[in-house]
């Protein structure tokens, strides 16, 4: 069963995959009602190129995510998406060990910070689109007893400069700008848009909720 939509035909049918294995990212767009068919997180080095700015990296490694995962999921509309934290043009690492965490946690405290998160959606056809999203985010100065503190949670770990701000370290945030959801890592609006305008039934499938 297929219906056109704005001039693009699309199908009851589609398959969406998610290329991640973030649980954000899950969580995220299933608040949509969209609950992937299929979760295939894409495995590569997410390390900057020489000379790669941030708003580059992050479309680069959205658009490189997906097209990995192309050859093992044959066709749908694959939904990636990669979050990048800036503190000016120093990028900020996914902390993965107490060091990193710390470190990241330094450079954020008393001051703001960008994140850029980028959407890329490719269509059965092949065709593609991507958006990038840039949020700010102010921190409060941290005392030395709550770095610590948030240190010993482990929250931080595998997270774009050290933090989540959906869970705890939400209390050192004292100002953002832009959208919450591209912060915690997928911006909502930007992609059901590219979604639909690809050919994906984004409100048609609210129908079919349970």
């Amino acid at each position: 069963m297929s219906s056109a939509v704005h001039g693009v035909t699309t199908t009851s049918a589609a398959r969406l995959v998610l290329a991640s294995a973030s649980p954000r990212r899950l969580a995220l767009l299933q608040q949509i009602g969209l609950t992937p068919d299929e979760v295939v997180p894409a495995d590569m080095d997410e390390q900057p190129l020489r000379d790669e700015r941030p708003r580059q990296l992050a479309v680069r490694l959205a658009v490189e995510k997906g097209r990995s995962i192309c050859p093992r999921v044959g066709p749908a509309f694959i939904l990636s998406a990669d979050t990048v934290v800036a503190v000016g043009r120093r990028m900020l690492p996914k902390a993965e060990t107490e060091d990193e965490a710390r470190m990241c946690l330094g450079r954020l405290s008393g001051r703001s910070h960008d994140v850029l998160t980028a959407i890329s959606v490719q269509a059965p056809d092949g065709r593609s689109a991507q958006r990038l999203v840039e949020s700010r985010v102010t921190f409060k100065r941290m005392s030395l007893p709550e770095t610590e503190a948030y240190i010993a949670s482990g929250e931080w770990r595998g997270k774009a400069g050290g933090y989540g701000i959906q869970g705890l370290a939400a209390a050192f945030v004292s100002h953002i700008t832009g959208s919450y959801s591209a912060i915690v890592g997928l911006p909502l609006h930007q992609t059901a848009a590219l979604l639909e305008g690809l050919g994906y039934p984004v409100v048609r499938r609210w129908g079919a909720a349970p």
